[in-house]
């Protein structure tokens, strides 16, 4: 019976004994195979450390190729506190070289931090400053380098394109609107320290940085750039407030050109006020269309068939009255006996009036939502004006507002915005 008690204990030792042996396998192959890559990062993460690498912000294009936005190489200044041995050796010469003061850069590189980047002193170096830091030879200082925008027609096209911050991320215009595509992603030198921060001796891993989208716009680069110069010929002989201006390709509904004055440089936007850099006033400026809205009038006429521009005939002596205001034409006396074509021809006010009364406030008003106008244009340009603004509280006269429609052009108190 003993023996046999004795033989018994050993087989369940010895069967323990198995069971543990393959827990451990199993723990070692979970490790091993399972959860290697898991453990092997945060492994890696306590003794690694990445040198940061900026990518390319994607290049603006006009419909041409011609560059609108594109990017620099600059150097920028990145320090590693744990491997400064003479700390205040290096912030004295960092200090004298960069101009800045000694206390403050005597922070910088005893920063109890595993990468310590300058900024803003040390960010977008000069050649010549980058070239004084490198040959300093110091251990724990960096010159990584990074892509600094550049806008090389400068004021052109600024509104719309916009401009960036210190860390190339959209701020104003498309330069904002299409951020997500135009920023890349980083890139980094990876390299290894022990826990003091000290290099080892271990290869280095280089990820390389994925630049953004570049990005091709409608504008074409030579009509821009003659409206911008018309413009500034305007603003130099007449010194209006402001200018602006648009080309559209009327087949398409594309913009080949938009400027408004006065402009700024995206380069140097911290030069300029917060409403210089925003009023793109071709996008958000409300402003009456005048005689330029007589040809919906007119298309609202002859689609309805009210009149036979030939046939039809109007007098025009030179003002009328609708709803107790007294409109006038243009030309003092007015045109006298006319057809309606020459009504047209003349852009005779009165006889645009004539034709917004034959048509009535609905028919007009059905026309000028048919046409678009109250509705945004879907440009992809932000604080667009929504169009046509049409207060019928401020007028009370439903009448004297379609008149007004029909002649195109202002009237007090009726307040149009095209």
């Amino acid at each position: 019976m003993f023996f046999k008690n004795i033989h018994t204990r050993i087989k369940i030792i010895i069967l323990i004994t198995i069971f543990l042996f393959l827990v451990i396998i199993g723990k070692v192959f979970y490790i091993q195979v399972i959860d290697y890559k898991k453990l092997n990062k945060y492994a890696t993460s306590l003794w690694s450390r990445n040198l940061p690498l900026k990518a390319n912000r994607g290049i603006i294009y006009d419909r041409n190729g011609v560059e609108l936005a594109s990017n620099i190489t600059t150097t920028s200044l990145v320090l590693i506190p744990n491997q400064i041995k003479d700390k205040e050796q290096v912030a004295k010469s960092l200090s004298s070289i960069l101009n800045v003061d000694y206390n403050d850069m005597y922070k910088h590189v005893s920063k109890k931090t595993s990468i310590e980047r300058v900024h803003p002193e040390g960010r977008n170096l000069s050649y010549e400053i980058a070239d004084k830091i490198n040959a300093l030879g110091y251990e724990g200082v960096y010159l990584v380098k990074e892509a600094k925008r550049a806008y090389p027609y400068d004021t052109l096209l600024s509104h719309t394109l916009g401009f960036v911050g210190i860390d190339n991320q959209g701020l104003s215009g498309l330069e904002l609107i299409y951020d997500n595509y135009l920023t890349g992603s980083d890139g980094s030198i990876k390299y290894f320290s022990d826990a003091k921060g000290n290099k080892l001796s271990m290869s280095q891993i280089y990820e390389q940085p994925q630049n953004g989208v570049n990005v091709t716009l409608t504008i074409n680069f030579e009509l821009q750039e003659a409206l911008e110069r018309e413009l500034n010929v305007a603003v130099s002989e007449y010194n209006p407030d402001q200018a602006l201006g648009i080309v559209m390709d009327p087949n398409t509904g594309e913009i080949l050109a938009i400027a408004s004055k006065p402009d700024f440089s995206p380069s140097n936007y911290q030069n300029y006020t917060v409403e210089e850099i925003n009023r793109n006033l071709p996008i958000w400026m409300t402003y009456e269309p005048g005689s330029t809205f007589k040809i919906i009038t007119l298309a609202a006429s002859l689609e309805e068939k009210i009149v036979d521009l030939e046939k039809d005939n109007f007098f025009d002596s030179g003002s009328v009255v609708v709803g107790g205001a007294t409109l006038h034409c243009w030309k003092s006396g007015g045109h006298g006996a006319e057809t309606y074509l020459q009504v047209v021809e003349n852009s005779c006010n009165t006889g645009f009036v004539n034709l917004g009364l034959k048509l009535g406030k609905e028919k007009l008003f059905n026309y000028i939502d048919l046409f678009g106008f109250g509705k945004k244009t879907g440009v992809d340009l932000n604080g667009e004006s929504s169009g046509i603004l049409f207060d019928v509280n401020k007028i009370g006269d439903l009448e004297l507002a379609t008149t007004a429609f029909g002649q195109g052009v202002s009237v007090t108190p009726i307040h149009l915005i095209v």
